[in-house]
């Protein structure tokens, strides 16, 4: 579904207020939810899936997931790769006129990348503290990484936060997380990190 105009228009969905733009959102998130869900599915499943859309249309340029143990590379996070492809694709360094869409806020690497690209806004699902329920983050807010920079990219969310989570709890993740080398360790240390993080 295309929407031509992001004006800011009222309508009501499920008994509450909402913009033309947040229903988008709304929409695009569920989508990246459902093309996440996929993998799981497979021998290789993630949590971590990003889409790249145009923020004006509401028209999906194309979506991506996390690699890093697909192709060896600890920066192949779903945002990062998701932005490459997508430069590649428009065959232009700046995505102005685009927002990213995550499964899960992004990490300080990603939302650095987000900026550095130009997007206009930044869109995710599940939180750090989410994520880290699984697997090691760093606990650096994106909003704040985004605050930091002279560079202009609105940060939203969590939108959909309990059906991005849910990716994270799927049976099928839950066993993948173990063989993870980010797996989340149950020891003291990451405990006393985890309290110094709230």
């Amino acid at each position: 579904m295309l929407i031509s105009s992001m004006a800011i228009i009222s309508t009501t969905t499920r008994g509450r207020k909402v913009t033309r733009r947040a229903a988008v959102d709304e929409a695009r998130m569920a989508e990246l939810v459902a093309f996440t869900a996929r993998s799981l599915k497979t021998e290789r499943p993630v949590p971590f899936g990003s889409s790249i859309v145009a923020t004006q249309s509401g028209e999906v340029l194309l979506s991506a997931l996390n690699a890093v143990a697909r192709e060896f590379d600890p920066s192949s996070h779903a945002e990062v790769r998701a932005i490459r492809l997508a430069t590649k694709k428009l065959k232009t360094l700046s995505l102005a006129g685009y927002t990213l869409y995550t499964t899960c806020e992004p990490c300080p690497m990603c939302m650095s990348t987000a900026l550095w690209a130009g997007l206009d806004r930044v869109v995710y699902g599940a939180m750090i503290e989410d994520a880290s329920r699984h697997c090691r983050q760093i606990y650096v807010p994106a909003h704040e990484i985004a605050e930091r920079s002279d560079m202009k990219c609105k940060v939203e969310g969590p939108l959909l936060r309990d059906e991005c989570y849910a990716l994270f709890t799927h049976p099928n993740m839950l066993k993948a997380f173990s063989t993870w080398s980010t797996r989340k360790h149950k020891d003291k240390n990451s405990s006393a990190r985890r309290g110094k993080s709230s």
